[in-house]
C-alpha cells in the first residue's frame, strides 16, 4: 500500500467514527493506533486529577482495565496549556500515547468524552462485555473547542419529579455531549421540589398533588395516584457536586411571580388574599397558565429572600453564577382586582401592573447583585422594563432575545418553535401524548442560535442556547428519555460546533454519525426514539394532546 493509500484509508476510518458533537478539526496521526491493556498508564498533570478520577470510574469498568496511575509521557496523559480556551482540547494519538491537552480542565474533560467515544460504544457499558477483550484508540489528532459557552438543557421536574439518581444520570447524559449547563426547573404550580429548612411546608404540603391530569389539560382522563417528591439539601449538594465534576453549572429555578401556587398551598399568606381566599388552594393538578400569583407585599420579598439565602448556599457561585427568577407567565387579573396591588402600584409610581412584575424582577435582581450572582429570568421579564444586570432566557421565538441584546442584555436563545423537546417528533398517530409541533431530529440540527440581522454588537450578547424539556405528559424516566433523545444530540452539535448556515448544514453526514451514536445510547440504556417510530410500550393510543399541525413560525 502506497502511502497515499493509508492517507485515503485514515480518511475513510475517521469518517466512520461518528463523533458527535463534530470536532472542528480530525485529521489521521502519522502513526498508532494506541493499545489500552492492563499495563496502561494515566498521567494526569496538576489541575487534571479531577478528569483522571472520572476516567477511572467510566473507562475502568468498561474495559476492566485498572488504568494506573503514570508519570511519563506514555499512556494516556492529560496536560493544561494556557494558550487554549478553556473548554478547548488537543488530542493527539500515537502508537505510544493518547495525550489530552487542554485550555483548563474542562477542556480536557472535553477531549476525554471525545476518548470515550472514539473506543467505541462498550466504552458507554458498565461492566466489560469480554475479558480480556483489546481496546484500541484510533490513530487521529482532534483539535477542538466550543462555538458557544452556554450549551445547556432545561429539565422540569416540578410537573413531574425524576429522583435524584435521574437527575445525577442526566448530567451523565449532558457531560456525554459536551453540554455545560443544568438548567434545574425546581418550583411551579404543580409542585415544589427543594427542602427549603426555615419553611418546612414548601415540601411538606408544596411538593406532593392528590392527583394528576393525564395528557393534555384537555384530556377527561385522570392519573388519581398521589404525585410528588423533593430534593433534600444534601441530595442538591450531590447534584450539584456531580456536576462540578463534570464541568457543569447548574442554573437553580425558582419561579416568581406566577407558577407560584404551590407555594402559596403551603402559605396561603403569599397569595392575594384580598381576591381570594387562598387557604382553599392545594398544589395545582392539571396545566396551563394558572391564575393564582404572589402577592406583591413586603412579606412576600422577605419571604423569596429567606428561600434565596439557602438556596445560594446549596448552589454556589462557583458552579452557579446565574440564578433563574422565571417571570414568565404571569396573570394579572388578581392583581387588577387587588385593592392592595393597585395601592401598590401607586405608592411605587409603576404605570400598570406589568410594572409591578417588574418591580418584583427588580427587586430579586439587585438582592442578588449584591451577593455576587446575576439574575436570568424568560422573556416576560422584559415587559415593565428590565433590571440592568439581567440575562433573558429567549423562549416565545427570538424576538425577547433580539430586543434584550440590542438593549445590551445577555441572551440565552431557546425558542419554543425550535427547541422544546417536548414538541412531538414525528406528525404520525403513534406518538405519545403529542403536543405542539413537528421537531424532527433535522428540524433541530438546522436551529440557528444567533438570528440573521442581528447586529454585530448585539450577536456578543448571545451567551448560547439550551433545549427545554417540560414534563407535563411525561411522567417518568423513560417518557423524558424518548422526548430528548435523539434530539439532544443534535442540538449539541448546534451548540457546539462551528456548522454552516441552516440550509447549507449536511444533515446526511450527521445521520449517518447517528448510527454509531444510537449505540452508545443503547449502551447508556437511553429510552430513545428510535428512527423508524415509537415501539409499541413507547406509544400512548388514546390519550389526548395538542398537536399543532403547521409549519412553527420564526418569531
Amino acid at each position: 500500500m502506497t502511502p497515499e493509500d493509508r492517507t485515503a484509508a485514515a480518511s475513510v476510518n475517521t469518517a466512520a467514527l461518528g463523533l458527535i458533537p463534530a470536532p472542528r478539526t480530525l485529521t489521521p496521526a502519522p502513526s498508532g493506533p494506541y493499545a489500552l491493556n492492563r499495563a496502561t498508564p494515566l498521567s494526569a498533570a496538576p489541575g487534571t486529577e479531577g478528569v483522571a478520577r472520572w476516567l477511572r470510574t467510566t473507562l475502568g469498568p468498561a474495559t476492566g482495565l485498572p488504568l494506573t496511575e503514570g508519570t511519563g509521557d506514555h499512556g494516556i496523559v492529560l496536560t493544561l496549556d494556557g494558550e487554549l480556551a478553556p473548554e478547548a482540547y488537543r488530542l493527539a494519538v500515537d502508537a505510544d500515547a493518547v495525550r489530552i491537552t487542554g485550555g483548563s480542565a474542562a477542556g480536557v474533560f472535553r477531549g476525554a468524552q471525545t476518548l470515550r467515544q472514539l473506543l467505541g460504544p462498550d466504552a458507554f457499558r458498565r461492566a466489560p462485555l469480554a475479558p480480556g477483550r483489546a481496546w484500541e484508540v484510533p490513530a487521529v489528532v482532534v483539535e477542538d473547542e466550543p462555538r458557544f459557552g452556554w450549551r445547556g438543557l432545561m429539565l422540569d421536574v416540578s410537573r413531574h419529579f425524576l429522583p435524584k439518581d435521574d437527575v445525577l444520570r442526566y448530567l451523565d447524559l449532558l457531560a456525554a455531549h459536551k453540554l455545560n449547563v443544568f438548567h434545574f426547573h425546581l418550583t411551579d404550580d404543580q409542585g415544589w421540589r427543594i427542602e427549603i429548612k426555615r419553611y418546612p411546608r414548601l415540601t411538606e404540603v408544596g411538593s406532593w398533588r392528590s392527583r394528576t391530569k393525564y395528557g393534555h389539560r384537555a384530556s377527561e382522563l385522570w392519573d388519581e395516584t398521589p404525585h410528588g417528591g423533593f430534593y433534600t439539601q444534601d441530595d442538591i449538594r450531590e447534584i450539584v457536586a456531580h456536576a462540578a465534576e463534570r464541568h457543569i453549572r447548574v442554573v437553580p429555578e425558582i419561579d416568581i411571580p406566577g407558577h407560584s401556587q404551590a407555594a402559596i398551598s403551603a402559605y396561603p399568606e403569599l397569595g392575594n388574599t384580598d381576591v381570594i381566599d387562598t387557604t382553599t388552594l392545594s398544589v395545582w393538578d392539571t396545566w396551563g397558565v394558572n391564575p393564582n400569583v404572589l402577592a406583591p407585599t413586603d412579606n412576600t420579598l422577605r419571604f423569596f429572600e429567606g428561600v434565596l439565602e439557602e438556596v445560594l448556599e446549596l448552589f454556589p457561585a462557583g458552579t452557579s453564577p446565574f440564578v433563574h427568577m422565571g417571570g414568565d407567565e404571569c396573570p394579572k387579573d388578581q392583581w387588577k382586582q387587588s385593592p392592595l396591588a393597585q395601592a401598590r402600584i401607586a405608592e411605587l409610581g409603576v404605570k400598570d401592573e406589568e410594572g409591578l412584575q417588574s418591580w418584583f424582577i427588580r427587586h430579586f435582581d439587585a438582592w442578588l447583585a449584591d451577593r455576587g450572582r446575576r439574575l436570568i429570568g424568560w422573556d416576560e421579564i422584559l415587559e415593565g422594563g428590565l433590571a440592568e444586570g439581567a440575562a433573558v432566557s429567549s423562549w416565545r421565538g427570538y424576538a425577547g432575545g433580539i430586543a434584550a441584546a440590542e438593549a445590551g442584555h445577555d441572551v440565552v436563545m431557546c425558542p419554543e418553535q425550535q427547541v422544546y423537546l417536548d414538541h412531538r417528533q414525528d406528525g404520525g398517530p403513534d406518538e405519545p401524548m403529542p403536543i405542539g409541533y413537528v421537531r424532527t431530529l433535522e428540524d433541530v440540527y438546522r436551529f440557528e442560535p444567533v438570528p440573521p440581522g442581528l447586529s454585530q454588537e448585539a450577536a456578543r450578547h448571545i451567551l448560547g442556547t439550551q433545549a427545554n424539556v417540560w414534563t407535563e405528559v411525561m411522567q417518568n424516566r423513560a417518557r423524558v428519555d424518548y422526548q430528548v433523545f435523539p434530539r439532544l444530540a443534535a442540538f449539541a452539535e448546534v451548540a457546539w460546533s462551528a456548522l454552516p448556515a441552516p440550509a447549507d448544514r449536511d444533515f446526511a453526514a450527521f445521520d449517518a454519525r447517528m448510527s454509531a451514536h444510537y449505540a452508545r445510547l443503547d449502551a447508556l440504556g437511553v429510552d430513545y426514539r428510535p428512527p423508524t417510530g415509537p415501539y409499541p410500550r413507547q406509544q400512548r393510543p388514546g390519550i389526548l394532546g395538542r398537536p399543532l399541525d403547521v409549519v412553527p413560525p420564526v418569531v
